[in-house]
């Protein structure tokens, strides 16, 4: 198998995900996993895509990822590896399509307006 490169987004980070056959190891910006994304939560949204698919100890993955926080890092890339999962055998998307994660989550931060305090919030207004 050769290496599947793919691309996840959320909110304003970018994650790019290297899957190539191994043992199950998980590099994120030259760092450990569990050193990168310290907490279970963000260690599980990024095996998710595996867990479902059974898939833990055969793939190594190398990612690079910037912008937004770590909850969007995190995000983007499980949206990664679940395209890269896509990719390797068809019959993952019937197993990851049902559960989201290869959905783009559109959501953005909405603009600071002209004008306003911050996006919706005005000014107060007094009349005196």
């Amino acid at each position: 198998m050769e290496m599947i490169h793919k691309i996840g987004r959320r909110k304003t980070a970018v994650a790019r995900v290297y899957v190539t056959e191994g043992k199950g190891d998980i590099t994120i910006n030259n760092r450990d996993l569990s050193n990168y994304f310290p907490t279970a939560t963000l260690q599980y949204k990024v095996k998710q895509p595996f867990a479902l698919t059974n898939n833990e100890e055969n793939f190594d993955v190398k990612v690079n990822v910037y912008g937004g926080g770590i909850t969007g890092q995190a995000e983007a890339v499980r949206l990664a590896l679940s395209r890269a999962l896509c990719e390797m055998d068809a019959e993952h998307r019937l197993v990851l399509k049902p559960e989201g994660l290869l959905t783009r989550d559109p959501r953005m931060v909405e603009r600071k307006k002209f004008g306003q305090k911050k996006a919706r919030k005005k000014f107060q207004f007094s009349k005196r």
